[in-house]
């Protein structure tokens, strides 16, 4: 397989725990996603600039799969059609066309499923486009329904050579609550707030890491006001629970929009979304069930179904919360690559 935007392999570690897959290629910009993903899947990833990447000689696989940047169709905040990002699935269809695999996947946002990039990634797979072999089948998964403890939902647009029959939507597996998110080793109370001081060369550059998942269990310095209002937050609740006195000037004129803003997860029920700032409550519902504070790396990380073992992570703490926020969910990751391999034989 290759992974296109790889981040720190969170389609890859999905494909490998199957045994059924073996990466030969990836493709990150990013320094400190790059080097979390050679810790994990092997010093073959290509950091930098895919456009520069897909014109050197390219690997054969039977797989490709990708999930290039959505913040042009993000339904978060302003989207963006002009966004140059939203044009990177172009160098994803180069690299089908160069390596020819057998299969397939484009993950992104479900907005993505109606842009008009989308309607020009369809067309090249009719008859004289540049990926006319192949057949899509898109849909919308929720990784609650693959086992992964938190609602995110995703476009994974699945491609196959036209002589292979029909996939269909991969399975379902299982659903998960938050309750069976976290190991039993993980404590509830944290006082730690930076990450280990170690640094590891990677590339010519010193990269903070090596950690493994123990050093990630990390939280913030909250101001005081923030710590009142984390403790006025009853279960399940969110910003409208607060007092008027611990009330942004923002939250008492707008009393509708957002529920989770300053929310508190619930054990009973799947996580909301991992963005790549669940470190901040304010950005969502992010606070700890019980605890008065934030969610921690660790913690997020699991949400997203990374191994709770042998999982190795490199950056700072705002490049690994980006890592883990922005990743494809493991665990989804691998009911589509075991839906996969049944084609493959």
């Amino acid at each position: 397989m290759i992974d296109l935007f790889a981040g720190c392999g969170g389609l890859t570690q999905g494909f490998t725990a199957t045994g059924l897959f073996r990466p030969v290629a990836a493709v990150e910009l990013d320094v400190h996603a790059a080097a979390t993903y050679a810790q994990n899947f092997g010093d073959h990833v290509h950091v930098g600039d895919i456009a520069d990447w897909v014109q050197a000689s390219l690997p054969k696989a039977e797989v490709v799969v990708g999930g290039p940047p959505c913040q042009g169709f993000s339904a978060l905040g302003r989207r963006n059609p002009a966004d140059p990002r939203n044009a990177m699935w172009r160098h994803y269809v180069e690299t089908l066309r160069r390596v020819q695999p057998a299969l397939f996947v484009l993950e992104n946002v479900p907005q993505f499923l109606r842009s008009s990039e989308f309607a020009q990634f369809d067309a090249e797979t009719q008859r004289g486009g540049l990926l006319d072999r192949y057949a899509l089948e898109p849909f919308v998964l929720n990784s609650a329904n693959y086992g992964v403890p938190q609602s995110r939902r995703r476009a994974v647009v699945i491609g196959r050579l036209r002589e292979l029959d029909a996939l269909g939507q991969p399975p379902e597996t299982s659903t998960a609550t938050l309750s069976d998110a976290f190991p039993e080793w993980l404590h509830r109370r944290v006082t730690d707030t930076d990450l280990p001081k170690s640094t590891v060369e990677f590339r010519g550059r010193q990269i903070p890491g090596v950690f493994e998942i123990r050093d990630l269990h990390i939280t913030r310095r909250p101001t005081d006001i923030s710590k009142a209002r984390f403790r006025a937050i009853p279960p399940g609740g969110n910003r409208n629970n607060l007092p008027d006195h611990l009330l942004t000037p923002c939250w008492r004129k707008h009393k509708s929009g957002s529920g989770d803003v300053m929310g508190r997860l619930v054990w009973s029920k799947p996580s909301v979304t991992i963005r790549t700032e669940f470190f901040k409550p304010e950005k969502g519902r992010y606070l700890h069930p019980d605890e008065d504070r934030p969610i921690t790396h660790a913690e997020a990380a699991f949400i997203q179904g990374f191994p709770q073992e042998g999982f190795r992570w490199c950056g700072n703490k705002s490049s690994i919360a980006r890592q883990i926020g922005n990743a494809v969910p493991p665990p989804l990751a691998s009911a589509i690559a075991s839906h996969l391999a049944q084609r493959l034989g």
